[in-house]
């Protein structure tokens, strides 16, 4: 049996980015540097715009329990408003869970063995929020080149089957196929063509009942190729069921808890994946910045690609 813990202590980015005693809450975003930015900014080229982000509200995957799918209210319609003129409004709230849709996961959202990302103590997740690794401390944005890995269409098909195990093997060979090399500080797409398989089949029990994802040794492909963040059209990065007998999540433990990796889960690829079969451009630039919820484990996110 992989023993995680062991992979989790090898990989582990504990204290690489704390600076004079401060300890760090970014992780691997620091990779995100200002010159890669700017590299990333000079693919854009044509000025196609991608909506990676699934739509907000009724009919999205969440089948109920733990998390629901948004719940739009309206506040004010117009009705019973009695101002000088014309003028009349409407507003609008919205009741859900943070990470209900597309989303970055922060690094309090996983731990094990009572600690967060760099050592902070479990006990830092409080009812009232985290008093450490929090959604905000990523305020500027996760951007940079993003290098979609479109493993469905590598392996001839429109989407992985459940429980589908994605090996460093299927990574190293869909960016052959691609002609794209990948490069420190990437943000990594992979697409497994779970939405897809969401958008044919409408059946949010069966989106969630399992799904293909990264195995647990593509944890050191995504080290030793310095990638920022992670982001997947699935909704745990990771194949479920899991590898490891006796443990849930055990990819998501050792790169959040162990490398401070941010992931981006429940994404939409296929526009672009159909644009970058077509021009042959699998990386572009991505933008995808969380919104400052205070002491937050995720946000939502609109994540847009940009060639």
């Amino acid at each position: 049996m992989r023993d995680f813990r062991e992979i989790g202590k090898r990989l582990s980015n504990w204290g690489r980015w704390d600076v004079d005693g401060v300890k760090d809450e970014r992780g691997t975003t620091n990779l995100l540097t200002p010159d890669r930015i700017a590299a990333a900014a000079r693919l854009v080229r044509d000025g196609k715009i991608f909506d990676l982000g699934i739509p907000f509200g009724k009919g999205g995957p969440q089948p109920g329990g733990g998390r629901i799918n948004p719940v739009l209210m309206l506040s004010e319609t117009g009705e019973d408003q009695d101002f000088p003129g014309a003028f009349h409004y409407a507003d609008d709230y919205v009741f859900m869970p943070l990470q209900s849709a597309s989303q970055w996961d922060g690094l309090a959202h996983v731990f094990y063995d009572d600690h967060l990302y760099n050592g902070f103590p479990a006990s830092s997740v409080t009812p009232h929020g985290t008093l450490a690794n929090s959604i905000e401390k990523q305020a500027k944005g996760i951007a940079g080149r993003g290098v979609l890995v479109d493993v469905a269409r590598y392996r001839g098909v429109d989407w992985l089957p459940l429980g589908e195990v994605i090996t460093p093997d299927d990574l190293d060979g869909a960016l052959a196929a691609q002609g794209v090399e990948l490069a420190g500080g990437d943000i990594l797409a992979v697409r497994t063509g779970w939405r897809r398989k969401f958008l044919n089949d409408n059946d949010p029990a069966g989106f969630m009942a399992g799904e293909p994802g990264l195995g647990i040794d593509c944890c050191e492909w995504l080290h030793s190729h310095d990638v920022a963040a992670v982001c997947s059209d699935n909704w745990a990065i990771e194949v479920l069921p899991g590898e490891i007998e006796g443990e849930r999540m055990p990819v998501h433990m050792v790169l959040i808890r162990d490398m401070g990796m941010t992931l981006g889960e429940i994404l939409d690829f296929e526009e672009l994946a159909a644009d970058c079969a077509a021009d042959g451009r699998y990386d572009f630039f991505l933008t995808a910045p969380p919104i400052k919820f205070r002491r937050a484990l995720g946000s939502p996110i609109n994540p847009l690609a940009i060639k």
